[in-house]
């Protein structure tokens, strides 16, 4: 332990020396006249920033007929106008110090570390917006800008030095801040390809007629952790770590599992029975309970159900496995829906019927390969009772407004077939001295 602190108060020494003496070659003439020209870039990257960024974005809000990818990238340039114009005016600075003035390279020495970092940052800036994660974009970002300005200064050696001073010894095994950060880097890039693979891979799923959804979901839900393990355990091997070692802890978690994770892992195994048994599918309409949707997507742990007023239900699998669900499109698209209506005793029943029946076939939303039947159900104390049977193929365009529909079609049809619907009526008959008598006798 000793040892490993005056190995990292050497190196902070080394690195504090080599700091020193650039600072003081900084106080040089010809270097204080690039530091002077670089402010001078600055502050007039800085002014074109403040002038060309809000017209630009001005301009770029009133385009039409443009793709996404193409404002994508109109926006991103809009951002760093400011990075972009100090570039160019860096390197044009050192093309007429060099090429037209005829300057030694040691003249311009300062602007050309400045500007190639600075070009870095650009094409970094540039190339992490492929990276969707806006957390993960910027730490990538601050990472690659620390490494490339570290490079191109001439200390990433010492910082090499100084991190891997910086150590923890356990018996033979040495943990330095030098391989935690090269395990997280190696790591996250191969996390980041292996999302990369996975999202190709389930698009690939998708597109495949031969694939059923809910077994293109179980393989790209398995594909996808095969591809993350693997890229942990990568990671760890690259910087010399040894994944056995991990026996231990995952001893500790199956504990952790069976006595806190009950739920979760009873989630996770009826995730995966419903996605083997193929009960439901993405797409399918459901109802359990009071919820009444379609199937958004199929999780891990849970399901989500999104319904027609756009409120998304996660429902957790177990509840899936272990409820009453109803699939109205288990096995095929169909639906039929029944509505109850009454005619009075003067209609005949037969012109209900047929009238009931054409009036349906109206509604656009009702299929008429499969036509639509009535049949009388009850005769009640003030109607002859209905049901209207008919189906549709579209139950997550909705249920109620397609029942709406149909029931505006009986209005129109039986008023022009003169059918009446009746309603209970009542009628109250006074008789001729009761009043009278009641008073007298409460008198």
């Amino acid at each position: 332990m000793e040892q490993d602190i005056q190995a990292f108060l050497a190196e902070l020494k080394t690195l504090a020396e080599q700091l020193e003496l650039s600072a003081r070659l900084m106080f040089l003439p010809s270097r204080l006249f690039q530091l002077g020209l670089i402010a001078a870039m600055l502050v007039l990257s800085q002014l074109v920033g403040w002038y060309v960024s809000p017209r630009m974005h001005d301009w770029i809000r009133g385009l039409e007929g443009r793709s996404k990818a193409q404002l994508r990238i109109l926006v991103m340039l809009q951002r760093r106008v400011r990075l972009i114009t100090f570039v160019v005016l860096c390197w044009a600075t050192i093309y007429v110090m060099r090429e037209i003035m005829g300057l030694f390279p040691s003249r311009s020495y300062i602007l050309v570390v400045v500007g190639t970092i600075a070009l870095a940052w650009l094409i970094i800036g540039v190339a992490t917006r492929l990276i969707g994660n806006p957390l993960m974009r910027r730490l990538v970002n601050w990472a690659a800008w620390i490494y490339v300005t570290l490079y191109f200064v001439g200390l990433l050696d010492d910082a090499y030095a100084l991190f891997d001073a910086i150590a923890v010894e356990i018996k033979t095994f040495r943990l330095s801040l030098l391989n935690v950060v090269q395990a997280l880097v190696i790591t996250g890039a191969l996390v980041f390809l292996a999302r990369g693979v996975s999202n190709a891979a389930n698009r690939r799923i998708r597109m495949s007629e031969n694939i059923s959804p809910t077994l293109g979901v179980l393989l790209g839900k398995i594909l996808q952790a095969v591809l993350y393990v693997s890229a942990v355990f990568l990671g760890l091997r690259a910087v010399g770590f040894d994944p056995t070692g991990l026996t231990v802890l995952s001893g500790a978690i199956g504990v952790g599992i069976g006595f806190g994770l009950q739920k979760i892992v009873s989630n996770i195994v009826s995730g995966i029975i419903i996605l083997m048994d193929e009960s439901i599918k993405p797409g399918d309409v459901i109802s359990l309970g009071e919820t009444f949707g379609w199937i958004q997507s199929l999780g891990a742990r849970y399901v989500s159900v999104v319904t027609r007023d756009g409120r998304e239900y996660l429902i957790p699998n177990e509840d899936l496995i272990t409820g009453q669900v109803v699939n109205w499109t288990h096995s095929d698209q169909y639906v039929r829906l029944d509505i109850t209506f009454g005619a009075a005793y003067a209609s005949d029943p037969y012109l209900v019927r047929r009238s009931a029946i054409e009036a349906a076939e109206t509604v656009e939303r009702v299929l008429k390969v499969r036509t639509p039947v009535c049949h009388i159900t009850n005769f009640g104390d003030s109607s002859i009772d209905y049901v209207l049977r008919f189906w549709i193929s579209d139950p997550t365009k909705g249920l109620t407004n397609v029942r709406g529909d149909v029931y505006l079609a009986l209005w129109d049809a039986f008023q022009a077939a003169n059918i009446e619907i009746p309603f209970p009526q009542r009628e109250v008959r006074l008789l001729d001295g009761a009043p009278g008598e009641a008073l007298d006798r409460s008198g």
